[in-house]
Parts: C-alpha cells; structure tokens; sequence
C-alpha cells in the first residue's frame, strides 16, 4: 500500500514539474514559411507562394498577424480582452480598413465552432521545439493536421481562434483555401520585446467598411 502511495505521489510531483515548465508566451514573434499545393494544372499558383510568410506579433492581450504576398497583403489587428479589432486588405489600389466586433470574429470563425484535436504518435522538431502531432476535426466532418509543441502555451488564447483549445503552441499546420491546400510551417520563434505601435489602428488611408459590408462588397 505505501510503496503504490509513493508511485502516485511521485507521478503527481511529475505531473506537476511539467505545468510548471510549460513557458507562457506573453510576448513575442512567431514567423510561419508558406508553402502551398495546388493540381496539376495551375503549378504557377504554388510558384506565387514561393517565399511567402505569415508573422504573428504578440503582446498581453493584443495580437497582429500579416501575410504579405505578390498579390497583396492581409494584416488582422485584435484586442482580445474587448474582442474588437481590424482586418487591414491591400490589394492592388486597393485599401480597405474593416471593423470588426465580438461577433463579427464569432461569425468569421464559425467554421471552427467545436474543433477536437485528437493527438497521433508521431513527434518532429520544428524551429528547435519537440512538436506533437495531432488530428484536427471540424464539425462539418473535415479535418488537417497540426503539429504543437507542449513546452510553450500562449497568454492570448483568442490571436488564432481554431487553436484556442490546443494544450500548446501550434508551429506546423494545413489550412485548405479553396483549391488550394496551405501549410504553414515555424521557421522562427523569438521573445524580443513587440512596439505597442504594431498594434495602432490607422486612422487614415484606408476604405473603412463593416464586417457585414465587406462581405456585401
């Protein structure tokens, strides 16, 4: 009885070591390559995202994610204690500033309502952190994969709401747009202090519309 009561005991002093050692990620940067896959048939689409990258900034509560290609640039500016924030377009001539409110994020997102991630037995090493492999599923019956790492979890858990629910920080996962299957892959993760001016809100310049009109437009 007392030697199963030292084994318990000792797992939980475990259990416990490993929450401890879990980094909280309040502030940083994290750089995502893009790669992409398409058909046969429109190789040139893939070659377009040749080089392409997604960064996310981070700092307490506020988040900025760009993703600049040949075509354009999409930059989404979020407060998540208000959840409200800015989804930046520039597309040739182009540029629009759309407000977004609580449930406008809730309706973007909608698709990700009750995602369950079943973890795989596999492990790889992205940008140096051991990652876990595991299995997204939608509601709608789709799924992809997604590989994260147990040793960092982020204070905002809203920057990226199909991951919310993930035990870790996601550095690998798939995303179908489309026709086209996008995988986006950690190539750098720093903890350097991000300027509060990342997350600003221009006040000029841009075509500032609702979320409803932009989805009108």
């Amino acid at each position: 009885m007392y030697s199963r009561f030292w084994f318990l005991l000792s797992i939980a002093f475990v259990a416990g070591g490993f929450v401890r050692a879990q980094k909280i990620f309040s502030e940083g940067t994290i750089v995502y390559d893009i790669t992409v896959q398409t058909g046969s048939k429109e190789p040139q689409l893939a070659d377009m995202f040749d080089g392409v990258t997604t960064t996310v900034y981070l700092k307490g509560s506020q988040s900025r994610t760009e993703m600049v290609s040949p075509l354009g640039s999409t930059v989404t500016i979020q407060d998540a204690k208000t959840n409200t924030g800015v989804v930046l377009k520039e597309y040739g001539n182009q540029k629009l500033l759309i407000h977004m409110t609580r449930d406008d994020w809730a309706d973007l997102n909608k698709k990700y309502a009750g995602i369950t991630f079943t973890p795989a037995n596999e492990t790889k090493t992205i940008a140096g952190y051991t990652c876990q492999k595991a299995i997204a599923k939608l509601k709608d019956g789709t799924s992809f994969t997604v590989f994260y790492t147990l040793e960092m979890v982020t204070e905002n858990k809203d920057y990226n709401y199909q991951f919310r629910n993930l035990p870790g920080l996601p550095l690998e996962y798939e995303s179908t747009e489309g026709k086209l299957k996008v995988r986006y892959t950690a190539s750098k993760v720093t903890f350097d202090p991000v300027p509060i001016q990342r997350f600003k809100i221009p006040v000029s310049g841009y075509r500032e519309l609702t979320y409803q009109e932009s989805i009108n437009l």
